[in-house]
């Protein structure tokens, strides 16, 4: 099973506003999810950008995949450059204690 964190359309005709959620990659856009980690309103100003990056953090350790949009809302809150930065130590502890 591939599991997307992706995006989750709620609201009326031209005012939407989004859930994040994970979400099995076959399921359609609003259809089952997983889990509802996070929330997303790009009307108001500024825009709101809400995600529990504890919930986000361990779908991205367990292999879940953003969608781009989500990629994009992780880096302006900051959560993506974290898990990047992760991904990179253990990379580099690895390669330290293999010499």
């Amino acid at each position: 099973m591939s599991v997307r964190i992706r995006l989750k359309r709620l609201g009326a005709k031209k005012r939407p506003f989004y859930r994040v959620v994970v979400a099995d990659q076959r399921s359609p856009r609003d259809g089952r999810f997983i889990e509802n980690i996070g929330r997303y309103q790009p009307l108001d100003d500024p825009s709101l950008i809400e995600i529990d990056e504890e919930r986000a953090l361990h779908w991205l350790r367990v292999g879940a995949q953003p969608s781009n949009t989500v990629r994009v809302l992780m880096t302006k809150v900051g959560i993506w450059d974290r898990f990047t930065s992760e991904k990179s130590e253990k990379k580099d502890a690895k390669s330290a204690k293999a010499s």
